[in-house]
């Protein structure tokens, strides 16, 4: 399961208490260097949402009850997904957060799966790091140009990874992106560019990854 590889448990997660007050919610934060830390119910397994360093100092700036609650400024209530829960609803629920909470199948807090670990996964999946260049290349958007584009790259090297843009949009250009593997020469480059364009496929963009 590999939101469960990814995400960061309870057990090393820092995190609040209902009961906390906003005073010890903000020497944690502060302490700590978080943004925001999840608040969790006097159980410690229902999440209540998060609290953040920014709206307690905002409260605090206001002349707010630093004895009240963290429940008094809680955000994120329904911001959570669970460890079944498909990649698609979690790009979109951490688009702004800096981590979205994970639940187990009992609805208990099982821990955090941060932006930075989505953004290394994305890095990781693009082959960046091994791969020798990135092209962009740009069809018709009629069905069968991924399995045409594939057939054609591979009969002069191999694909690592590959990922396509502006499949929501009608009557528009298709993009693809698709990294190379490891020792493609300029002049494979070159002839497969060539290949594409005769049927129909332009090599909009190239991406050097050794000379990045």
């Amino acid at each position: 399961m590999l939101i469960k590889q990814l995400t960061v448990p309870k057990n090393v997660v820092a995190t609040m208490s209902e009961e906390a007050t906003l005073e010890e919610a903000i020497t944690l934060l502060e302490d700590t260097g978080y943004r925001c830390v999840p608040v969790l119910d006097k159980s410690g397994k229902i999440f209540r949402g998060n609290i953040y360093k920014m709206h307690i100092y905002r409260h605090k700036a206001n002349g707010g009850d630093m004895a009240l609650p963290v429940t008094h400024l809680l955000k994120n209530a329904t911001k959570y997904v669970h460890l079944n829960s498909s990649f698609f609803k979690i790009f979109f629920m951490i688009k702004d957060l800096p981590y979205i909470t994970v639940l187990d199948d009992n609805n208990h807090f099982y821990g955090i799966l941060t932006h930075s670990t989505l953004i290394d996964l994305l890095q990781q999946s693009w082959s960046l790091d091994s791969g020798s260049y990135v092209l962009t290349i740009a069809s018709p958007g009629e069905r069968g140009d991924l399995a045409n584009i594939a057939k054609i790259i591979n009969r002069h090297c191999s694909i690592m990874s590959c990922i396509t843009l502006d499949v929501q949009r009608e009557n528009m250009v298709r993009r693809m992106i698709m990294t190379l593997e490891p020792n493609v020469s300029k002049k494979t480059l070159e002839d497969l560019s060539k290949h594409l364009d005769r049927k129909g496929f332009k090599v909009v963009e190239v991406e050097d990854l050794h000379n990045d």
